[in-house]
């Protein structure tokens, strides 16, 4: 399982090369978005790739430091976060696959999702021959979602 541990931040920051490309000409090319999709697109509303990469660096943090510390520790609790953080951005990858699908168009991030989610099923199918799906550890992927979860909430709150 060590071996596929520091893959999560790589994939994560391979992913999110291409939302911080896109994102900013994407949304000047396509200004319908905001009418069609205002509750969504409130986020956005005064969306700048400062803000932008700032709230990626912030993200990145929990991705690369689980990482680090399930590599350099290896520990159940600490695998478990892990895979619980890698779960997270498996469906921010279908989230965004869906995005696509929904408004009919290319986004910014839809290529790296569609590379990365296959991959990403197989790191994680693989990993988890090698888990103990007991309460402990369903607890603590559990808590890794959890996270990410308030990691989004967070990021949303300060970068309005």
């Amino acid at each position: 399982m060590k071996d596929f541990i520091l893959l999560l931040p790589i994939i994560f920051i391979f992913h999110d090369m291409e939302e911080l490309v896109g994102f900013g000409c994407f949304f000047r090319k396509n200004p319908w978005l905001y009418e069609r999709f205002p509750k969504v697109m409130k986020n956005y509303k005064g969306f700048t790739n400062e803000g932008f990469a700032l709230g990626v660096y912030e993200e990145f943090i929990p991705f690369f430091g689980v990482s680090l510390l399930a590599f350099y520790f290896p520990s159940k609790i600490l695998y478990a976060l892990w895979f619980g953080i890698f779960l997270s951005l498996l469906a921010h990858f279908f989230i965004h696959i869906g995005h696509s699908i929904y408004i009919r168009k290319y986004i910014p991030c839809l290529i790296t999702s569609v590379i990365c989610l296959p991959i990403s099923i197989l790191i994680l199918a693989r990993c988890a021959k090698f888990m103990s799906f007991d309460p402990v550890t369903i607890s603590f992927i559990a808590a890794g979602i959890l996270m990410m979860i308030l990691n989004m909430k967070l990021i949303y709150s300060l970068f309005p």
